[in-house]
């Protein structure tokens, strides 16, 4: 920590590029914001890109492999130096990165004109150079603890070449758009598995309180090789009583394991509470895709898909977001009240998308509402933690 310390104060460049946290979270936001924000017009046909992915297949793959990927990076390349005590990927080195990731955007969008091959190639250089980045650090750091993280990434970045081969091969990656959530999914068992008890037990010690949440132990390892489990069963096949079977005995045991983390006792505190539903709602996740794959028919798969993505996905990634740009900048962990609306808007844009999925009525203008609802919760964040991001003060 003390090296960090010394190697932001020698930092004399652009705040903006200065820690991975910086770039990546405020892309993130205004990705986010921008893609959904359309989104709707796309899928009413008003509106026609220039990409030669699907509107869904678009949609999926830059909240997975956009939105997503650049929140992992910026959490990463922010953590990673805390646990390897290496100094931090800044400067020239996090602006090349940040602009592969920005030209990985352009050539999707842009792929109707420049080819398949062309943006696969130009987009999935981000995800194998960050794969190459965190394993650098891990290894020289000899932080073998958090190699399992190093793994992820790069099965994200294969997820990623997938989805172009899948697209361009068959018209649809419904296989690589699973491995994709399923993934990220698992990232946030993996690292919310640890940073919420840990935070949570900080908070609990500040105000004085004795209870303290269960540690990451070998129950929970046994679990997450279950949820990994029923992930890559559901990834190849999301019906069916075995793939069921599995999701619900994941999704339960995470619950369990949440359970132990002492979230009942942080309601004062939105910061530490919101990370506890994030992982909730993750955990529902699997029950929600437990009920389509034992009952198709009647379940529809969109629940479970986004329940993942707008609940576990978007309300972990702004918990992280909101959380480590606060504590990263030197400010307060006080929730104000812009940020608690963001986390409420976002549960909104859940709640909403979620009754769309079901055989109601009005579902198109259910679906517009949550999508307006996921916007207002980025422009929030966008306006709060804008500035905290780019500039030093």
């Amino acid at each position: 920590m003390a090296r960090t310390a010394q190697t932001q104060r020698a930092y004399t460049g652009p705040a903006l590029w200065s820690r991975g946290f910086r770039p990546f979270f405020l892309a993130a936001g205004i990705w986010a914001a921008l893609a959904i924000a359309i989104w709707p017009a796309i899928l009413m046909g008003r509106v026609t890109l220039p990409t030669a992915f699907g509107p869904v297949d678009w949609h999926v793959h830059e909240m997975l492999f956009g939105y997503g990927a650049a929140v992992v990076a910026g959490f990463l390349l922010t953590a990673i130096p805390n646990w390897t005590g290496r100094l931090p990927v800044a400067g020239a080195s996090l602006a090349a990165l940040a602009g592969l990731w920005l030209a990985g955007r352009i050539a999707v969008l842009m792929s109707g004109s420049i080819g398949w091959t062309g943006a696969l190639l130009i987009d999935s250089a981000f995800l194998l150079a960050f794969a190459l980045v965190t394993a650098r650090e891990i290894v020289a750091g000899k932080n073998w603890r958090n190699a399992k993280v190093v793994g992820i990434v790069l099965m994200l970045a294969i997820a990623n070449i997938a989805f172009h081969l899948e697209a361009a091969w068959t018209g649809s990656a419904t296989f690589a758009a699973r491995a994709g959530i399923g993934l990220l999914v698992l990232l946030i068992l993996l690292v919310g598995g640890r940073v919420v008890p840990s935070f949570t037990g900080n908070w609990l010690a500040r105000q004085g309180l004795p209870a303290r949440p269960v540690p990451f132990g070998r129950p929970d390892g046994a679990i997450l090789l279950l949820a990994a489990a029923a992930l890559l069963v559901w990834i190849a096949h999301p019906e069916g009583p075995l793939t069921g079977t599995l999701l619900l005995c994941a999704g339960m045991a995470n619950l369990w394991r949440l359970a132990r983390w002492q979230g009942w006792r942080t309601l004062s505190d939105p910061l530490v509470l919101v990370l506890h539903v994030g992982f909730a709602l993750t955990a529902i996740g699997f029950l929600a895709a437990a009920a389509h794959a034992f009952a198709p028919s009647m379940v529809p798969a969109a629940l479970g898909l986004h329940i993942w993505a707008i609940g576990g996905i978007g309300g972990m990634t702004l918990a992280i977001m909101t959380r480590a740009t606060l504590g990263h900048t030197g400010r307060a962990l006080h929730a104000s009240r812009l940020t608690v609306l963001i986390y409420l808007a976002i549960a909104a844009a859940l709640l909403t998308r979620a009754v769309a999925a079901l055989p109601v009525p009005h579902q198109m203008p259910l679906i517009h509402l949550s999508a307006t609802l996921w916007v207002i919760a980025f422009v929030l964040f966008l306006m709060s933690y804008g500035r905290m991001l780019y500039r030093r003060s």
